[in-house]
Formats: structure tokens, C-alpha cells, sequence
């Protein structure tokens, strides 16, 4: 009984469960799962091994020869796949391209994670020494070839990599944050020929996965039905990043705004001035329609769940169209603070630091780093690089719509001084979504970051130099711990001088205008890191 008990541990915890052991193919068996009791998974061993095997093993050794058997032949199995076959080695992960260029965002197409597969077609094709061209997750495309290993190298890696895993075979399957299909519970979405590791069969329907390029997801469901997927031992390969794909399986029913700048998120549906006003939505940004109810449609976007105008948001075919010409490469950090350098080299001295939470337009992908857009400053020289390491999965990468933002306007104070604070940001927040402009003044056709301070605080009266540098001189220095509304929050560019500014408008909030690409935006005040606080208001 002895022996016969460690042969089951052996074999149903291990890589190797419910496997045959007479050559067939090696599958993950739809009835064994990590919670089965030891006597369920006597029973589901007993079909796949013979009586006579199992009289056998009658000693240790030889139960260890049996169950390294099975690991080979699922090792085989998986590796037979593979014509040429090729293992991604480096710190998190790769960049898989249409063409093998690294210095163009628009060839990355999906990612490689480390540990991945790759079936090698070609190396250095004409034209294209240190790329290599690989089929990989249902996809062809390149790869930097240092990142690849191959040979035996390949094959030794490769068994310890070869885990359940599900083969996607729907065109498109959307992944949830729980084993149903209901609105709201959709986290991303999984291409044909794409593989997710298999953590364990909740029931029939439905498998738990692990997900390592979702924004703040570790663990996830999928549909186990046949149609959709074929479960089975294998080797991790390439997921897609294809926009249509990963942007329209987000929605379970695709709202996009059709405004060129914000709209207001209320908590119900009516229109009540400042009072009911608890998000911004901004110009193209996508959301789940949950419902619609007199002239407002009631949706869930970027975490909040209010009210808009139905009048201002596109569906059905006009919402993806519109989703597919607007989305592009975001990034979310995923750990508490993240160094920024200036190269994409850990050589590089870190001028500072982001925070997990915040999303960040991405404006370049090198094989190990992401290069974030954090704003154009008010000098003149706006060409520092911002790169941060996705080592260790801290950074999140993926096609995606902008979407709602938390924000609610200042209240009536109870003193005039606070109501006057208030007065200013609210004002400043009307201008969200009007554009970047260098050197510009304007609130409605342009300015630049310390611009348009400037003309917010001038509107009330309020006169600070024009250039950043200069306004972190005015005032009264305060503490992010006693900041107010209407203070400036400053940063610095990579030599240290400071070149931003921003409003504090409560809630851990800014109001900048941001960069080009992104116009004036709301910003968490600490989505880089500060260098100086001030009040230039007073009281």
C-alpha cells in the first residue's frame, strides 16, 4: 500500500497526471484536477495503467523508472511539435514582430514571454542578421535571435516547461475574472492558437488559468468546452497582441465616446451641475454598456460604474470601428514604484520613479524595456528618454482604449478660502481634453504645462512667472502631506531641472497639460515623481 500510495502522489501531483503509458500522445485528462482525493485519483489511474504494470512496481526504484518514463513521453510529445525548436531565455519578455524591425511599434504584433516556444524557420533571413523567423501561438513572425536558444539546450530547458495547458481554437474567447458568463466579468481575451497554462478544471465548463500579460490578473477562467479549446501537456508559445482581437474581446457590450474630449460620469441619470458628477470619460474611450434608462446609458469603465449621456457614445458597428482607429500601446505598472531611466540600460541612472495603478501611453517597445510617454515639459528640449524595465512582470503591455478616469469636482466649502481653492480647479478642470501646445497660453487651443497655470490662476487673479523653473520659486514651499487644491505639484526632467507642472485638485489628483499625444489630462499626482510642492494661492 506503501508504494502503491507514492506511485499516485508521483504521478497525479506531478507533471505527468493521468498520462498513458502506451506511447498515445500525452493529455491532460478532463477529470483529474489539483483538489481530487487521493482514493478519485486511484480510480482515474487504474484506466490508463494495467494490473499487471502496476504488480510490477514492487519496488522504489522502479516506481521512480516508471514515473520518468511518463515525464520523457510527455517531454517527447511536446517537443515533437516542433520542427526546429526554439526556447526564449531573458528576464520577463520579448517582443514578437511582423518585421524585423526593432526601432517600429506598429511590427509588434504579440509577446514571448520567458520560457516560451518557438518553432525556428529561418535564422538571419536576407536582409535581417540577429533576427530569427519563428512560428510561434498560431502566429509567424521575428524574434532577436540572442533571446533564443536552441539545440539541446532547447530540449533540456524544454522539460521543465511542459505544463497542462489550453490550446485556444475559437477565433476569439473572452477571459474572465470568474467562472460565468455575465456583463462586466470580461479581462481580456484570448487569440486562436494562443496557450494558457492550466492551473486546475473548476467543473465541466469551465478551466482556471494563469494569465501573465493582464493588467493586475494572476489567475483567470476560460471556457473548457471543446469547441474553444483542446487541453493538453505542452510548452508556453506567443500570445497575439492583434488590436482587433484584444481591444474589441474586452467589451461585452462596446460603448466608445464620441466626443473629442471629456464627458461627464454621474451617478445617476439626470443631469444635477456639479453634484452628481463622479468620473471623466474621455474623447474615444471605450466602456461596457450595462444597461440604458431615459436618454442615459448606464456603463462600467476603467472601475467606474455611473451614468452618460447616450446621445454622446457610439455602439454596434460605429463603436468598434471607432475603438479600432483609437486604440494603442498602453502600459500599467504592476508593482509599488518603478525606476525610469534615460537609456534603455540598467547602466543608465534612474532620474525617477512611477507608481503602480497608473496606465501610460507607450512610445517605444525594446526587447526588455517599454519607453513611457510622462509628459513634455516647457523647455524646449523634449527628446529625454523614459524607459522602465519589464523584468519580472512589472510592467504591463497591451493594445487598449483609454477609459474613465475617477474624478469629483470641489464641493462648497465651508470657509471662503476653501471654496475659493475650489473655484480655481474646478474651472481648470473644463479645460480637460483641449490640447498640448509648447509655448502656448491658450486654455482652449493650446498651452503648454506651466501655460496653462498661468492662465488658470490670471483668470482669479493670481500672477506666477511663465516657465516652471521659475513658478517652483513662488509661493510658500508646502508637504504632500498638507497640499490643498489649486497648489503646483512640480517635476523634473532627467538632469534634475525642473521642466512640468501640474494643479493638485484633491483625491490624489492633477490637472497638467500633459504632452502632445495626450493634451490636458488628470493625472495621479504622484504618476512620476515630485520635486517640489507650492501654494501660491496663499491663506
Amino acid at each position: 500500500m506503501f508504494i502503491a500510495a507514492g506511485i499516485l502522489t508521483v504521478i497525479v501531483i506531478g507533471l505527468v497526471a493521468a498520462l498513458a503509458i502506451n506511447g498515445q500522445k500525452a493529455t491532460y485528462s478532463d477529470s483529474v484536477v489539483a483538489e481530487e482525493a487521493e482514493s478519485d485519483a486511484a480510480q482515474e489511474l487504474s484506466s490508463d495503467v494495467s494490473a499487471e504494470t502496476k504488480e510490477e512496481m514492487s519496488t522504489l526504484e522502479e516506481v521512480q523508472v516508471f514515473t520518468k518514463a511518463i515525464q520523457m513521453e510527455a517531454i517527447m510529445n511536446s517537443i515533437s511539435q516542433y520542427s526546429n525548436l526554439g526556447i526564449i531565455k531573458c528576464d520577463s519578455y520579448i517582443n514578437f514582430r511582423s518585421a524585423p524591425n526593432q526601432n517600429d511599434l506598429t511590427t509588434i504584433v504579440g509577446m514571448l514571454a520567458n520560457g516560451s516556444a518557438v518553432d525556428v524557420l529561418e535564422v538571419s533571413p536576407e536582409g535581417a542578421p540577429g533576427w530569427m523567423h519563428v512560428r510561434s501561438g498560431g502566429m509567424d513572425g521575428y524574434v532577436s535571435a540572442p533571446y533564443v536558444v536552441t539545440g539541446d539546450e532547447a530540449v533540456t530547458l524544454a522539460g521543465s516547461l511542459i505544463k497542462p495547458r489550453a490550446t485556444v481554437l475559437a477565433d476569439k474567447l473572452r477571459i474572465r475574472s470568474t467562472p460565468e458568463i455575465i456583463d462586466g466579468n470580461t479581462v481580456g481575451s484570448a487569440a486562436k492558437g494562443e496557450k494558457y497554462e492550466v492551473v486546475k478544471r473548476v467543473n465541466k465548463d469551465w478551466i482556471m488559468i494563469a494569465t501573465t500579460n493582464i493588467d493586475n490578473v494572476d489567475l483567470a477562467y476560460m471556457s473548457a468546452s471543446d469547441e474553444n479549446v483542446s487541453l493538453s501537456y505542452g510548452l508556453d508559445e506567443a500570445k497575439s497582441l492583434n488590436l482587433k482581437q484584444k481591444v474589441l474581446n474586452m467589451y461585452d457590450n462596446l460603448g466608445v465616446s464620441l466626443a473629442s474630449d471629456y464627458i461627464n460620469v454621474r451617478s445617476a441619470p439626470k443631469e444635477d451641475g456639479i453634484a452628481n458628477i463622479i468620473g471623466k470619460f474621455p474623447g474615444y474611450g471605450g466602456c461596457n454598456i450595462l444597461g440604458e434608462e431615459n436618454g442615459w446609458y448606464h456603463i462600467k469603465s476603467g472601475g467606474i460604474d455611473g451614468y452618460v449621456r447616450a446621445d454622446l457614445i457610439a455602439t454596434g458597428q460605429t463603436a468598434q470601428d471607432l475603438a479600432l482607429q483609437n486604440a494603442h500601446v498602453m502600459a500599467l505598472i504592476n508593482t509599488q514604484s518603478l525606476n525610469v531611466r534615460s537609456q534603455p540600460s540598467t547602466d543608465s541612472e534612474a532620474w525617477t520613479q512611477v507608481t503602480s495603478g497608473q496606465r501610460y501611453d507607450v512610445l517605444n517597445q525594446l526587447d526588455g524595456w517599454v519607453e513611457l510617454d510622462l509628459g513634455d515639459g516647457d523647455d524646449s528640449d523634449s527628446s529625454q528618454g523614459s524607459f522602465v524595465s519589464t523584468r519580472d512582470n512589472n510592467v504591463s503591455v497591451t493594445y487598449a482604449l483609454q477609459e474613465a478616469i475617477e474624478y469629483y469636482p470641489a464641493v462648497e466649502a465651508a470657509n471662503a478660502a476653501a471654496a475659493f481653492r475650489n473655484k480655481i480647479v474646478n474651472y481648470a478642470c473644463q479645460f480637460v481634453g483641449n490640447p498640448y501646445v509648447w509655448g502656448g497660453t491658450s486654455l482652449t487651443h493650446g498651452a503648454d504645462c506651466s501655460g496653462f497655470v498661468q492662465s488658470v490662476l490670471k483668470n482669479f487673479g493670481i500672477y506666477v512667472p511663465r516657465v516652471s523653473r521659475d513658478q517652483a520659486q513662488a509661493g510658500v514651499k508646502v508637504t504632500s502631506d498638507n497640499m490643498k487644491p489649486g497648489d503646483l505639484v512640480f517635476y523634473a526632467n532627467s538632469s534634475g531641472t525642473i521642466n512640468h507642472v501640474g494643479m493638485y485638485i484633491g483625491n490624489g489628483q492633477i490637472v497638467n497639460a500633459a504632452s502632445r499625444k495626450s493634451g490636458i489630462r488628470i493625472y495621479r499626482w504622484n504618476y512620476r515623481t515630485p520635486v517640489a510642492i507650492r501654494n501660491v494661492i496663499g491663506d
